[in-house]
This record gives C-alpha cells, structure tokens and sequence, in this order.
C-alpha cells in the first residue's frame, strides 16, 4: 500500500497461521458492508484520519513501525499531518477495493494477499493488523449513527478478520520468499567467487 513505515527488524513469524480464525464472509454479511459503506464512504477522508489517531492512542506501540509518526508525543499534532491524512486514505482506499470486490473473491483474495506481503517487506508485523479494524469500527460508529446494528458490527468485524487472516498468510509467504532467497544467494557466491579466481 505504499506504506511509510520501517523500523523494526523483520521478525520469523512461524506459526502465525496457528492463531488465525477460518472466516467466511456470508451473503448478509456482503449485503450490510455494501450498504453500509455508501454512507462511510461519504466521510472517507475523516474516517481514516479518526482510525490512525485512534490505533495510537489505543496502541501507541503501533507508531514505532511507522517512522514519520514515532517520535510524535502530542496525538494533536496528527490531526493536520498531511503524512497521516495521505496513509489513513490509502488505507480506507484499500478498503473500498475490498468493498468493490466482495462478489469476487478470489480478486478480493489476492488484493489481500499482497497486502500482506508489502506488510513484510515494511517491517510491519501482523499482530497490529487488527488493531487497525477495531479502529476503523470505532471510527465508523458514530457515521452510522442509528444505522450501527449488531448485524453492521459483525459484518465488518467479520470482514475485517477476513482481511487479517489472509495478510497474515502473504506475510508468512513473503517471508519464506525472502529466506528463500537469502538462502539461494548464498549458495550461488562461493561458486562465483571460484570463477573469479
């Protein structure tokens, strides 16, 4: 997603897979996050400014893997930062490809899955994945208004477990990749080393 964030060393996931829930998103489900989201969409830019200065109030851990944001103590200073303005839109932009892809899953599958692997490649691990949903739910609440159901809820918590589940799984497949790839580059320099002399 163009992330801007790096700091933290790439961690060997293992078994993240093992605390990932199998989640199936239903027709209703599909229904109540195309509906609702007509309306989220209308305050897009105001959604995802409210979600990141919520992920780090709520977790300010979350803002060491983002190096324009970690040293910000005053969350007030975050609220005009064009930096942050820019990052919250791509991520609600991400999730309006979601969205739009809900009848096409395995579209929606692979835009999710490389979701995943751009995460490891910027040092953005996931167990922050879901914060960023329970924000986004926190932020759209009060847009619904009267229209926040416990149907409305479980059908973007649902969601947004699906998209974690399936980044989680382009994380640890890009990891291997890069330890794939590690591995074979050190195969392959002592044979060209021997070349060489």
């Amino acid at each position: 997603m163009g992330c801007a964030i790096s700091g933290l060393a790439p961690k060997q996931v293992g078994d993240v897979m093992d605390d990932v829930p199998i989640v199936h998103l239903t027709d209703e489900h599909r229904e109540i996050i195309k509906e609702t989201w007509k309306v989220i969409q209308e305050n897009i830019a105001k959604v995802g400014i409210i979600m990141f200065v919520g992920l780090f109030e709520t977790h300010p851990e979350c803002k060491d893997v983002f190096f324009l944001f970690r040293d910000v103590e005053d969350l007030e200073r975050l609220w005009n930062n064009k930096e942050l303005q820019t990052h919250g839109l791509r991520i609600m932009h991400f999730i309006e490809k979601s969205v739009a892809r809900l009848n096409q899953m395995e579209r929606l599958d692979q835009l999710i899955l490389d979701l995943g692997k751009s995460h490891y490649r910027y040092n953005s691990p996931p167990k922050y994945y879901m914060y960023v949903g329970a924000e986004f739910i926190r932020a759209v609440q009060p847009i619904l208004k009267d229209n926040w159901t416990p149907e409305v809820e479980e059908a973007w918590k649902t969601l947004f477990l699906y998209i974690t589940s399936i980044m989680k799984q382009g994380y640890v497949e890009e990891e291997k990749n890069q330890r794939n790839t590690m591995a074979n580059t050190s195969r392959e320099r002592p044979e060209k080393r021997l070349n060489v002399i």
